[in-house]
């Protein structure tokens, strides 16, 4: 990829989170904004002038005048998008899920290694700063609890809880542990949409960790947090505060004195400044594209998370009879 003309960008699926999507490229050095294309002609029109690009008449259209694009459709049109946009050569930033299920995500993960493109699954945590400390302080983990709890935005109905929120907690949850699944059980319930809006999973592992997944869309308030016990530390991290809180036996610390039970741990706080994963995330897409090189979050990580969660929804239908 030539490095002397700008990349051209494009984005398909312009509500909530796809004009976020539309801004970043807009703001980055190196990339034209293209175009966006919308199935609601008037959003689109809004984002184009928002972000001063075209607003494409097709999905075609667009499609045929950028080098990356962005996926933010309804997660049952992730097949059929992300198809098109490789049939046309270029390169998918497609948001998680990766797909409505594994099947439909492994028809994705061959057309992209027949066509070399790059394809990221836009698991956002990746980019937060505390994922990144999180890494060199996690090593064998045993017990996983998260919770990631949201108000109703009006969106993201059209799918369970589990795709729309959990899968977050579930990539995560995945790439720490990196062992294969024993077992799940899962309860759930609708309550503004036809499918879950509140689940909770527990899934068990072949090397003997537990994970203890919550995930609402219709709670009173917003949290993201995950806490992870390991025989030497506890870890507490706070996704949307980005802290990291470490609690471990300091070295060298004598036999335990029931009198000071807190005298043998040490207890370490971290805090990272404000971050915009979002904007990390496309950045790190464009360089991909740029460098020809694979993504921090490839299609087989979408495949992982996908996985996990088709067995959890999968639960949640033993639930319900």
């Amino acid at each position: 990829m030539s490095e002397t003309r700008p990349l051209r960008a494009g984005v398909i699926g312009v509500g909530y989170l796809g004009g976020f999507h539309a801004s970043k490229y807009a703001a980055l050095d190196g990339v034209e904004l293209r175009s966006v294309y919308d199935s609601n002609p008037s959003r689109a029109a809004q984002v184009a002038g928002d972000n001063r690009c075209r607003s494409a008449a097709s999905c075609e259209e667009l499609l045929a005048e950028v080098d990356l694009v962005s996926i933010a459709v309804p997660t049952q049109a992730h097949l059929e998008v992300g198809l098109a946009a490789m049939d046309a050569g270029v390169h998918v930033l497609i948001e998680k899920p990766l797909a409505a299920d594994s099947r439909e995500g492994r028809i994705l993960a061959a057309k992209a290694e027949e066509s070399g493109l790059v394809v990221q699954v836009g698991h956002l945590e990746r980019f937060n700063p505390v994922f990144e400390d999180m890494r060199s302080v996690v090593s064998s983990p045993r017990f996983i609890e998260c919770h990631r709890l949201s108000p109703f935005a009006g969106r993201g109905g059209d799918t369970s809880v589990v795709y729309d929120v959990m899968i977050h907690d579930l990539d995560i949850v995945a790439f720490l542990v990196g062992e294969e699944l024993a077992g799940v059980e899962a309860v759930g319930v609708p309550v503004l949409s036809a499918y879950e809006d509140i689940a909770n999973a527990r899934l068990r592992f072949e090397g003997g960790c537990v994970a203890n997944v919550t995930a609402s869309r219709v709670s009173l308030k917003r949290e993201r947090k995950l806490r992870l016990f390991q025989p030497d530390a506890y870890v507490s991290i706070d996704f949307d505060e980005r802290k990291v809180t470490v609690a471990r036996r300091k070295i060298g610390a004598g036999a335990f004195d029931p009198a000071l039970p807190m005298a043998a741990i040490e207890v370490e706080e971290r805090s990272f400044d404000t971050a915009d994963p979002l904007l990390d995330e496309v950045r790190d897409f464009v360089a991909c594209v740029r460098e020809s090189r694979p993504p921090k979050v490839g299609i087989a990580d979408g495949l992982i998370a996908l996985a996990l969660a088709d067995r959890v929804f999968e639960a949640l239908a033993d639930g319900r009879g």
